[in-house]
């Protein structure tokens, strides 16, 4: 089997951050690194799970909604891919990114589409726990820039 893109970078060098995943046509894919692969912390599945409803919603009622495609996390349980059409700018994704991070990390209230009627697993969300990785990844972001977003080799 050919090894996939994902698989060939070396996850002993990433940090945490955003990275351009790969680019495929017209769509980018961004690696959104919240814990440190392989180090032993990785973000639980009811935090997971809150901070997609959220990052999904969040980006899905900006400006450039009808450009994203994907939000979701990783299975290693280490961040998210992020999805957008090449027409939203990198720097556009990473303020994106960063003010879905604020949104959340400042979040009160009803989490969206966590209803029995809208969700598989409506139960297993951790409000207080994305809050927090949030808020980290927040301020990682605060100083990241395009030139960041390449993988280190």
């Amino acid at each position: 089997m050919k090894t996939i893109a994902s698989f060939t970078v070396n996850h002993d060098l990433l940090k945490k951050g955003m990275y351009i995943s790969r680019i495929d046509g017209d769509a980018v894919t961004y690696d959104i690194r919240m814990k440190i692969p392989n180090g032993g912390d990785y973000l639980n599945c009811n935090e997971m799970h809150t901070i997609e409803h959220i990052f999904a919603s969040y980006v899905r009622n900006t400006e450039f909604g009808n450009k994203v495609i994907y939000v979701g996390p990783m299975g290693c349980r280490t961040g998210f891919y992020f999805i957008v059409r090449d027409s939203v700018s990198h720097e556009d994704a990473i303020r994106l990114v960063r003010d879905s991070m604020k949104f959340i990390k400042d979040f009160e209230g009803e989490i969206p589409g966590a209803t029995r009627i809208q969700c598989g697993n409506y139960l297993a969300q951790d409000l207080e726990g994305a809050k927090k990785v949030a808020a980290d990844m927040y301020d990682v972001l605060c100083g990241w820039n395009v030139e960041k977003l390449e993988y280190e080799k």
